[in-house]
């Protein structure tokens, strides 16, 4: 068994390429793994740096000094920041509260609704076990209200460090998009000789990441418009909150749609119930979506992944439960690494071609 696996071993690991580039893989997996906590600012501020990449090279482009584009464009960008915050968090905060002290209205009227089914359904559901998971529901709900209300005062209580983060990140994306190649150069010399593959797969996930990143910010903003003006039109209560769920839905694909259409619906049947309206609103959220999926996605993200859905589903649980929230947001960026690697690692024969030589040498 253990020379079957060292002839594996030889054969797949041989080319000082590959090595290399597990090597690195291995290296950057350890470090985010044990410190993604205290790397969370930098990962911040290098995804927000790839988000304005692109506006900095067109700048540039137009023969404006690289560093003054990039003051430029971090200017507006924090004025865009503070203005957002200033105009729509306080009313989405407000509109959370208001959501969570209503919770018990909405129960009550869940519970008038489903206790009339046992009446009218007798031979299709029993009574005791009906009550009783209903009571379960019911208790589980007000602890996660009452548990999001906490953790609402308790984080006021991290404002220090929020306040921190605020001055770190933009420093840190000036000098990332100021000095990108110098930074590049610098991370080349440290990195092994022996690194054409992992050179081929990082300029790929370069391009990959910067398109994802940059399509998915795109596909927040205009979901989250284009849902918020059927809810606006027609009165939805929470509208706003609701549409910015709606919009962040989209860092999980395929499930996070089905999980935030379910208070979408519940709100809209507690505010009308099953009127006209109820059914208008829903019409639109469908079409919203169904234009969404077939038009907005593909125009968004025209570099074809070629990823199946259930490999996408796989990433999210896997690189999720590593990482948490940036484990998700980059689920389909790293299953498409892991799919460069495969397309870049070398076949047998070119393998045995290395060995070939290295053995000549």
């Amino acid at each position: 068994m253990l020379k079957m696996f060292i002839e594996w071993y030889k054969k797949r690991f041989s080319d000082p390429h590959v090595v290399s580039l597990m090597a690195v893989i291995i290296g950057l997996f350890i470090i985010i793994y044990f410190f993604n906590k205290i790397l969370l600012p930098v990962f911040i501020a290098i995804v927000l740096s790839y988000l304005l990449d692109s506006p900095v090279n067109f700048l540039h482009k137009k023969n404006i000094p690289r560093t003054l584009s990039v003051v430029i464009v971090l200017l507006l960008f924090i004025m865009v920041v503070l203005v957002g915050f200033m105009i729509l968090l306080p009313l989405i905060w407000q509109q959370s509260i208001s959501l969570i002290t209503n919770i018990p209205n909405m129960l009550n009227f869940a519970n008038n609704f489903l206790t009339t089914l046992p009446e009218h359904y007798p031979e299709l559901i029993d009574v005791g076990l009906f009550d009783s998971v209903l009571q379960g529901i019911t208790e589980k709900v007000v602890q996660t209200g009452n548990s999001l209300l906490q953790f609402s005062i308790v984080s006021l209580l991290g404002l220090v460090s929020v306040a921190i983060n605020a001055v770190l990140i933009p420093i840190m994306m000036f000098f990332l998009l100021k000095d990108k190649a110098k930074i590049w150069g610098y991370c080349s010399k440290i990195l092994p000789k022996n690194r054409t593959i992992l050179n081929k797969v990082a300029i790929e996930m370069d391009m990959q990441i910067s398109n994802y990143i940059v399509g998915n910010v795109l596909h927040i903003i205009i979901l989250t418009i284009c849902v918020y003006i059927p809810f606006w039109y027609f009165g939805l209560d929470y509208g706003l909150l609701l549409a910015v769920i709606v919009g962040l839905s989209v860092l999980v694909p395929y499930v996070g749609i089905i999980i935030s259409s379910i208070p979408v619906v519940l709100i809209a049947l507690f505010q009308w119930g099953f009127t006209a309206q109820f059914g208008y609103l829903l019409f639109f959220y469908i079409l919203i979506q169904a234009l969404d999926g077939n038009l907005l996605v593909p125009c968004l993200f025209s570099e074809k992944l070629n990823l199946h859905p259930l490999v996408i589903i796989l990433a999210v649980i896997v690189f999720g439960g590593l990482w948490g929230f940036w484990g998700i947001f980059f689920a389909i960026p790293l299953a498409t690494l892991v799919k460069a690697i495969i397309n870049a690692w070398p076949k047998q024969d070119e393998l045995n071609n290395a060995n070939g030589e290295l053995k000549a040498d």
